[in-house]
């Protein structure tokens, strides 16, 4: 009988062969090309990301592809925590169908799809619905080992400045001290370049009561509980769900509209024109698509939807706006448009901010980050919305700019690939669907940004090359013969 984990490992041993067979047929990664550079001794990195997630290892990824290797991406996390996968997101499985190719770059054999069929075959990719939380994380582990990719985990990024012509990087953890690179990519995920967007009438409130759906929660001290969860997306249908499950005594869902939202808009238009197409659509139009994606809301998934449901002691209350808080004792009193209400416990799943003012590790460039409510944003457009007014105004390589001209010079090298990007270059370094597509943009900014710099030096080497293709034995010359004849 053969062992499932032996014919497992054996199946993905054959997955990896034939992926090291598709880059020496396409010659893959391309050859080291960037000239490398040091400070009185120090290396120079050309590219430093900060995150490990999806969406940083598709950069990274891309980047060794290219031929940029010179490069590192650090990470809070411990290895194998990167991302919100098994942290804080609290759903059982993706919300999007596992056929997406996700990170893999267009190369058929990185895809989920073939790391999942490798090692349990085509039967059980048939009878799959929707991929499991962690077993999208062992995929990101295998995507991380198989391609060679350069971590450092358990380090935090603290503080950047700029260095002559380079920026300086402070880092603190399992690797500390300074760190030069030539750009800077911020691969932040969800929280891009601000953090928890948490209600007025939360934030005066003492944190023992109340947790934003992204914090550490210890859902089993909530047995017995009552619990209120503010929001009627994913995150809240989620952490609502995990409660119940967890024996919360009752759970109420606070949803401030009438109606459940019901319809996924953005993914009923998705296409290649979409992903690619947005970027170069005039500002006005981009407004357009997002403010409407954003007043429609995304529905929670049907399954997150039934999995709190299911219970009979959770409650959805419909048109219940939450006018204040007040402490009670050791629980919270709300008063909400349907009459005041008590609760044990309050968790927030009420989304993120790009306010970066209020991150310390960005306090020497935030004042200078054009956002578009700098100008960008008009009044044809209608009214200024919080979170699309304050999200970063990109260059076409993510690159941010400054609000005044050579006030913050590194900023060009400094590259937005988070969810703060949206507004400029719609969904492609965030989510699943389009983030190759969105790495590859990226880097290939970041390519024709290193080759211009570094021109003399590539002029240098194309004159200074000098191995011959021919050696001056594959020919005669009968010149001189001719001219004889001729002169006859």
């Amino acid at each position: 009988m053969i062992d499932p984990a032996e014919a497992r490992a054996e199946g993905l041993k054959a997955l990896e062969a034939q992926l090291a067979r598709d880059f020496l047929n396409l010659e893959l990664p391309a050859k080291p090309w960037v000239p490398l550079r040091s400070v009185d001794g120090q290396m120079v990195r050309d590219v430093v990301v900060i995150g490990a997630g999806m969406c940083g290892l598709a950069v990274l990824a891309k980047l060794k592809l290219s031929g940029i290797t010179n490069v590192v991406a650090y990470d809070a996390a411990a290895k194998g925590e990167e991302g919100p996968w098994i942290t804080f997101a609290r759903m059982q499985t993706l919300r999007s169908p596992k056929t997406l190719a996700g990170p893999s770059l267009g190369l058929a054999q990185l895809t989920f799809g073939a790391w999942f069929t490798a090692q349990l075959g085509d039967a059980a990719w048939d009878a799959l619905d929707k991929i499991p939380k962690a077993q999208w994380m062992e995929y990101l582990i295998w995507y991380r080992h198989v391609l060679a990719l350069p971590v450092v985990n358990d380090t935090r990024m603290v503080g950047i400045r700029e260095e002559g012509d380079h920026i300086a990087i402070d880092l603190e953890g399992a690797e500390n001290g300074r760190v030069l690179t030539r750009h800077l990519v911020l691969a932040t995920g969800r929280s891009g370049l601000g953090g928890f967007s948490v209600p007025p009438f939360l934030s005066e409130i003492d944190r023992r009561l109340w947790a934003h759906s992204a914090d550490v929660i210890d859902f089993h001290a909530l047995k017995g509980k009552r619990v209120a969860v503010i929001g009627a997306g994913a995150s809240a249908m989620d952490n609502a769900a995990t409660a119940l499950e967890a024996g919360a005594g009752q759970v109420d869902l606070l949803i401030r509209r009438t109606e459940m939202p019901r319809i996924n808009k953005m993914t009923g238009i998705s296409s290649f024109g979409v992903v690619h197409g947005m970027q170069h659509l005039p500002d006005a139009w981009k407004w357009r698509f997002v403010d409407y994606t954003l007043s429609s809301q995304i529905p929670p998934p049907r399954s997150s939807t039934l999995r709190v449901s299911r219970h009979p002691n959770a409650r959805f209350l419909l048109g219940c706006s939450i006018n204040g808080v007040r402490v009670n004792g050791e629980a919270l009193e709300l008063n909400t448009s349907l009459g005041s209400m008590n609760y044990d416990y309050v968790i927030a799943a009420t989304g993120f901010t790009n306010n970066f003012a209020g991150r310390p590790e960005f306090e020497t460039i935030a004042p200078h980050i054009r956002t578009w409510a700098d100008g960008r944003h008009t009044s044809e457009m209608g009214q200024a919305r919080p979170g699309l007014s304050d999200a970063p105004d990109l260059g076409p390589d993510f690159e941010f700019r400054e609000k005044e001209p050579g006030a913050c010079p590194m900023l060009r090298h400094i590259h937005c690939f988070n969810d703060a990007a949206m507004l400029t270059h719609g969904k492609v370094s965030g989510d699943i669907p389009a983030v190759s597509a969105g790495a590859d943009r990226l880097v290939r900014g970041i390519a024709a940004s290193l080759f211009a710099a570094d021109v003399e030096t590539h002029y240098a080497n194309l004159r200074a090359y000098d191995t011959p293709e021919l050696l001056g034995d594959e020919w005669v010359d009968s010149s001189p013969l001719i001219r004889k004849e001729a002169a006859l």
